[in-house]
């Protein structure tokens, strides 16, 4: 259905492109084979006037005009609809070099390199080659995760989508139903911010803890879309970057050195033990936890649970 509706759409903007008159109703449902097989009028008012507010949606420019036979026709000027040329300074065409290197070994690749391509016609600078080496440090971003494309999709199409999380601190993934926004790769994992539907809330997900397929929804958005900036900071946040407050901990000699490159404070204890004041924010938890044994915590309280609970999850398998 999804390939029926937009082979539909593009007959629909190319009629409407190729005409140098406005076309009515009734020629454009004689013009596109879709129409035709309309059920009824009524049908074919109902299928025509969606696919005229989804390609203004899309930003193509629909005319609407009355002969002096007041019957309505349509058609989208070429003048209207045309962007304007391409320019790009020597340090955008850099940036669009950078990034399409980053996605080289990412499902994207093909698609980077497509794009420069198209870009190179329309005038990026030749001398500008994002896969040449220009240094012994090459940006990359990983992605293993299966959940990230069908994700990726549907932040872009604005599609509620449905999928099975599995919690740190739960021995089983549960059903969530999210309204995406963005996805943001933050110290080396990816994560999706957006709208849970069921707790009312926006939320953040890490992509290695998604479970099973990621299932599209019907319907459109309920949450107002944040922008960007406001994304990022609210990954930063829950991926623990952003800390109002200070925790104590206990730390085994000789490890957990990057609790140490945070510390505000160190102090030995003796016996093999240090004591550490580290900043506490959204996610230290979790990140406690990934030095087992070596870390006992001390203050605050809440911190303390939040470890041993995540420790008993795992535990329980």
């Amino acid at each position: 259905m999804a390939i029926a509706k937009a082979e539909r759409l593009m007959n629909l903007a190319l009629c409407l492109l190729g005409t140098r008159r406005p076309l009515s109703k009734r020629e454009l449902r004689e013009s596109i084979e879709a129409y035709l097989e309309a059920s009824s009028d009524d049908s074919f008012n109902r299928m025509f006037e969606r696919d005229k507010d989804d390609l203004r949606e899309l930003g193509l420019v629909i005319e609407t005009v009355e002969n002096l036979d007041g019957e309505v026709g349509y058609l989208a000027r070429r003048d209207s609809n045309r962007l304007p040329p391409i320019t790009l300074d020597a340090e955008e065409a850099a940036a669009l070099g950078l990034a399409a290197k980053v996605w080289q070994q990412a499902r994207l690749a093909g698609a980077a390199s497509g794009a420069l391509q198209k870009l190179r016609a329309a005038g990026l600078l030749e001398d500008v080659d994002p896969y040449e080496a220009h240094g012994a440090l090459e940006p990359r971003i990983p992605v293993h995760e299966a959940a990230f494309e069908p994700l990726m999709l549907a932040c872009r199409d604005r599609r509620p989508v449905a999928f099975d999380y599995r919690k740190a601190t739960a021995a089983r993934p549960e059903p969530r139903i999210v309204e995406p926004w963005a996805l943001e790769c933050w110290r080396g994992h990816w994560y999706l911010a957006g709208w849970d539907r069921d707790r009312g809330a926006e939320r953040v997900f890490r992509l290695s803890r998604i479970t099973g397929k990621v299932r599209t929804r019907g319907g459109k958005y309920t949450a107002q879309v944040p922008d960007v900036v406001t994304v990022r900071e609210t990954v930063a946040s829950w991926a623990g970057d952003i800390a109002d407050r200070s925790a104590l901990i206990r730390l085994r000699s000789g490890s957990g050195y990057p609790l140490r490159a945070k510390a505000a404070s160190v102090r030995e204890l003796g016996d093999g033990w240090d004591e550490l004041e580290i900043p506490y924010g959204h996610g230290l938890d979790a990140w406690l936890v990934e030095f087992g044994p070596d870390v006992v915590v001390l203050e605050p309280a809440e911190l303390r649970a939040d470890v041993v609970d995540r420790l008993r999850a795992v535990a329980k398998g």
